[in-house]
């Protein structure tokens, strides 16, 4: 099986803690150049520091908001014209929960920004040098959501659907020039995310997060949460060639978690 990224260069989105730095780390290990980009630098130097490298691998870090699409735009172009890049990992941080019917419309604006804005900003920032490479990577690191609402995510849910769907259209527009776009569903997994989550359902209803924890794992087959490098790996493998022809899809990683199929 042909998993060797030696020469592409990845750029992994939210890449100072959990799922963002747990890819950096599996993409540099098949042999990947990783570029990790979220606010702080600080903790970017720390993860690309610690990144495994051999031979002539070079890591790095971009220091930007996702936010502040024109600064956005303007940075990852410039890190592409000087390293193109052949993999995006396109991974934010989830937006905070509540019902969807008393969320403010700045809410809804705000979390569209952060995911489909920054998406389509991010692909359109290095589209160019995937195509002249006639090969490249986008995965979505999205959420189980797309398929089955979370309750209490009403603005999560919403947002999460729109960047699934366009990812989708993105897969067959993008098809003839060698790059494929996939999205990755996390189910439950150990990250400062999953951690406001117990914390705000401890919150809302009365008892303690531990509580809340062995509730959520009892829906889980595996019994289990997932730690950040069980999510991390499947999204190497759909930036590996031996995933050339898996295109447009949504996996999930949720440990059986789901009831569609």
């Amino acid at each position: 099986m042909d998993l060797d990224l030696t020469g592409r260069h990845a750029l992994v989105c939210g890449g100072s803690e959990g799922i963002g730095r747990a890819a950096a780390h599996e993409l540099a290990l098949l042999g990947a150049d990783v570029t990790v980009l979220s606010r702080r630098a600080d903790a970017l130097r720390e993860v690309a520091d610690a990144l495994p490298a051999r031979g002539a691998q070079a890591h790095g870090l971009l220091a930007c908001d996702i936010g502040d699409l024109a600064s956005l735009d303007a940075r990852v172009r410039a890190l592409a014209a000087g390293r193109p890049v052949h993999i995006l990992v396109n991974n934010t941080g989830g937006p905070p929960g509540g019902p969807a019917h008393t969320a403010e419309l700045d809410a809804y604006r705000d979390a569209f920004a952060r995911h489909v804005l920054a998406g389509q900003t991010l692909v359109a920032a290095v589209l160019d040098g995937m195509r002249a490479a006639a090969w490249g990577r986008v995965v979505n690191v999205v959420s189980t959501s797309v398929r089955e609402p979370i309750p209490n995510l009403g603005v999560s849910n919403t947002v999460r659907g729109a960047v699934a769907s366009w990812a989708k259209t993105l897969s067959r527009e993008l098809a003839p020039h060698g790059i494929t776009v996939n999205n990755v569903l996390p189910g439950y997994t150990k990250t400062a995310r999953l951690a406001q989550i117990l914390a705000d359902r401890s919150r809302v209803g009365g008892v303690t997060e531990a509580e809340v924890a062995e509730a959520m794992q009892r829906t889980v087959p595996a019994g289990r949460f997932a730690e950040a490098h069980e999510v991390a790996a499947a999204i190497a493998f759909l930036c590996a060639p031996a995933a050339n022809y898996i295109n447009g899809v949504s996996l999930a990683v949720d440990g059986g978690r789901m009831q569609s199929i």
